[in-house]
């Protein structure tokens, strides 16, 4: 089934200049960009985001980290595009990822892992739509 799902290339990778590499990667798995662009979210937009984590003990820190340099946000699109995705982006924790994904290979750390992505197509939905409207997405 073609699904679409929400990449961010984290603060990290941007500042490291690596988006290139993991734009490939998500590429060389059988995922197309359908929309992308390169912003700076505010505390407010990262706050939003990342509301569903508010009581967490990592928030304030994932907060800050987010809005610390531009991110790029992009709309996947592929057969089962939401695992495939997560499959790439390997394991939250870059030493428990997979030799060959992106966050075994391109990650600094726990919460400097390089890659947000969608992990359902209802959180799919909500994602895309925080960062694009339909007319932005070209796929």
């Amino acid at each position: 089934m073609t699904e679409r799902t929400l990449s961010i290339i984290k603060p990290d990778a941007t500042r490291r200049n690596i988006c290139g590499k993991i734009i490939s990667m998500l590429e060389d798995a059988g995922l197309r960009v359908i929309a992308q662009k390169r912003i700076h979210l505010t505390e407010n937009q990262a706050k939003n985001f990342y509301s569903v984590h508010s009581e967490s003990p990592f928030y304030q820190e994932l907060c800050e980290f987010m809005i610390s340099g531009p991110v790029v946000v992009q709309v996947l699109e592929g057969e089962n595009a939401i695992n495939r995705n997560r499959d790439v982006m390997g394991a939250t924790n870059p030493e428990q990822a997979a030799p060959g994904t992106i966050r075994k290979e391109l990650a600094v750390s726990l919460t400097e892992n390089s890659v947000h992505g969608s992990d359902s197509p209802e959180n799919a939905a909500v994602e895309i739509a925080f960062f694009f409207s339909d007319t932005d997405i070209v796929g």
